[in-house]
Parts: C-alpha cells; sequence; structure tokens
C-alpha cells in the first residue's frame, strides 16, 4: 500500500507542475503582448491586501486575518486578470485572419451549437460565413462588412429562412469588425452569450438538425484546391499560440 501511495504522488507532482509552467507560460505570452498585464495584476493584489486590512481592523480589530485574506482574494483577481488578458491578446493576434471569427464562436463552452466549417465561401476573395445554432435562435455570422461578405451573408439568410419555412426563429446577422453596427472579434462570444434564449432545449436541437441539411451543399460550391476544412487549424491552433 505504501509503494502504491508513493507512486500516486509522484504521478500527481508532475501534473502539479505542468500546471505551474503552463501558467507562466501564458503569463510570459500575455505579458509581451500586453505591457499593462502585471501591473494590473500587481495593482489588484495589492489593492485587495490594503481593503481587506482596513477592514479587518476595523471590523474584527485583528490585522494579520486582514493580510491573508486580502493575499488570497488578490491572487484569485490577478488570476482573473491574466484569464481575461491572455484571452484578449489571443484575440489580437488572430484578428483579421482568415477563419478568426470560427476561433472565437469555438470559444464559447456552451449554449451555442457552432458549425466547424464555414457554411459560405467566396471562391475570389476566400471571405467565409459561418453559423451557429442555439436557444438563441440561429447566428449567421460575416468576417467583415466587405461586399462578398455581405452578399454571402444575405444568402445564407435565405437559406436559412427557406429550410426553416419562414417560422418565427431569430435569426441574428452578425458583422465582425470596428466598425458602426459591427461586432469586434474579441467581443463576438459575449455577445453571442448573452443573447435572449428564446427556444426551449427541445426546439434548438430540432433546429439545428434541419441546418444540418444545408451543410454539404458548400462543398460542391467550391472549387477544388480550397479546403474549407482548414479553418479548423485556424481555430484550433490560432488561439493557442497566437495563429503564428
Amino acid at each position: 500500500m505504501a509503494r502504491t501511495k508513493d507512486t500516486d504522488a509522484t504521478a500527481a507532482k508532475p501534473k502539479k507542475q505542468g500546471r505551474i509552467k503552463q501558467m507562466v507560460e501564458v503569463f510570459k505570452v500575455t505579458q509581451e503582448a500586453d505591457r499593462s498585464t502585471l501591473p494590473w495584476m500587481i495593482g489588484a493584489l495589492v489593492v485587495s491586501i490594503l481593503v481587506l486590512t482596513i477592514l479587518s481592523k476595523l471590523i474584527l480589530g485583528m490585522v494579520w486575518y486582514g493580510i491573508f485574506l486580502g493575499i488570497a482574494v488578490g491572487l484569485l483577481a490577478a488570476m482573473f486578470i491574466l484569464a481575461r488578458k491572455a484571452e484578449s491578446a489571443a484575440f489580437n493576434r488572430i484578428k483579421g485572419q482568415s477563419g478568426a471569427p470560427l476561433a472565437a464562436m469555438q470559444s464559447i463552452r456552451r449554449g451555442w451549437n457552432v458549425e466547424e466549417e464555414p457554411v459560405q465561401m467566396d471562391p475570389r476573395s476566400q471571405k467565409m460565413i459561418f453559423r451557429a445554432s442555439g436557444r438563441a435562435g440561429v447566428a449567421i455570422v460575416a468576417e467583415d462588412g466587405s461586399g462578398p461578405s455581405m452578399r454571402m451573408l444575405e444568402k445564407e439568410t435565405r437559406r436559412v429562412k427557406r429550410v426553416l419555412n419562414n417560422e418565427p426563429i431569430p435569426i441574428h446577422r452578425i458583422v465582425v469588425g470596428d466598425g458602426e453596427d459591427q461586432t469586434p472579434l474579441h467581443k463576438l462570444p459575449s455577445y453571442l452569450t448573452r443573447m435572449k434564449k428564446t427556444l426551449t432545449k427541445d426546439e434548438s436541437a430540432a433546429v439545428g438538425k434541419r441546418l444540418a441539411a444545408l451543410t454539404p451543399s458548400l462543398r460542391t460550391a467550391v472549387p477544388k484546391g480550397i479546403d474549407p476544412t482548414r479553418t479548423r487549424g485556424v481555430s484550433k491552433k490560432a488561439m493557442m499560440r497566437g495563429g503564428r
């Protein structure tokens, strides 16, 4: 039994060290992209310690309790800031790249069923349209506000309406960009997540199945030599490596 415990402890130690190493790497990459990361993390730690120490002194008459609690809360706040900064840095690196909106959409953990391939693609400009369905309805996302993108956005909207038989299911047309009436790339996941849920789980599942029938038509529309599935590589690796 003793050997088993020693083996378990040895196996757990590298795993813990791996997580710490990963966090250090994330911090290095994020700090390199955004120099304000470290000052914000230190500021969160210091402010937490000061505020909780003062409150502990006034309410409980104890200083050390506030310091320990402040360190714990400050570390959590610093990790939260690091996570947000890392996410923002990752989005900034892939911004403007083909397939970037898909990477942003796939970062949503739940609530949306995101198509893994583009649903529309312009052979010349190689602009793409992406789609997702969920309890908030159907989201059709264009990479930018260019002419080809807007034409494909309109085309996909008509296709979705036909397959849904013009039922009163919300269809959200989203254009990624920094212009008026556009959604910045880094805000796309939160924008989708905050949408009002109007469908039940069963209704959402039924919509997803009906939309699945539209996907195969893209392959017949794309000329040879262009593989729409290559956007998967952007979506999965770009968020981890900054689209390098």
